[in-house]
């Protein structure tokens, strides 16, 4: 009898987690969390050029944003939204860098064409900066989960949002950049 009831709970904790396992993770860090810092090749517009997390933020805030692989659809979609918004974002003195685990002869070809020249993004072939993050994909670890962060200028994560969908990234980090600018003077 024990030993069924021993059984039983392992089946059902073998149950819950692989359950749990394929649920969406949210992204360990959390507003207040010191971001990581990074450095690693990025394009704009084509070009290619050496990227600093620590010397965009003397610039003012910084949304770094994970997705999983360039020319996807998804990751299309949301270039598409990141790009149509920069104009908004530097209103707040804000810039925006995409991080994937692409390489940078691919990225250079996606930031031509569906970041339209607007943004960088980042190159992370051996995922260390997703890794960093702790904004891997929960079910294909090799790949970026969809995570935005806003990071203040002094490096402190303001705003974390995990969703697979595109759709809301763009509008939850300006939402973040504004009810924060309200407190802080931009650049």
């Amino acid at each position: 009898m024990k030993r069924k009831a021993g059984l039983m709970a392992s089946a059902v904790a073998l149950g819950l987690s692989m359950t749990l396992g394929t649920l969406p993770a949210q992204a360990e860090l959390k507003p207040g969390d010191k971001a990581p810092d990074f450095s690693t090749q990025a394009s704009l517009g084509g070009k290619t050029f050496d990227y600093s997390l620590a010397d965009a933020l003397k610039k003012g805030p910084v949304v770094v944003y994970f997705y999983p692989a360039a020319f996807t659809k998804g990751c299309t979609i949301e270039a598409h939204l990141f790009a149509d918004a920069v104009d908004e974002y530097q209103q707040y003195g804000a810039t925006v860098i995409g991080v994937s685990h692409d390489n940078i002869d691919t990225l250079t070809k996606f930031s031509v064409s569906e970041c339209r020249s607007k943004f960088p993004v980042a190159a992370d072939p051996d995922n260390h900066i997703i890794e960093a993050y702790d904004s891997a994909l929960p079910m294909k670890k090799s790949l970026a989960n969809r995570v935005s962060y806003l990071i203040a200028p002094d490096g402190t994560i303001l705003y974390e949002y995990t969703s697979l969908s595109p759709d809301k990234h763009v509008e939850n980090t300006l939402q973040a950049l504004k009810d924060w600018s309200v407190t802080h003077k931009s650049p």
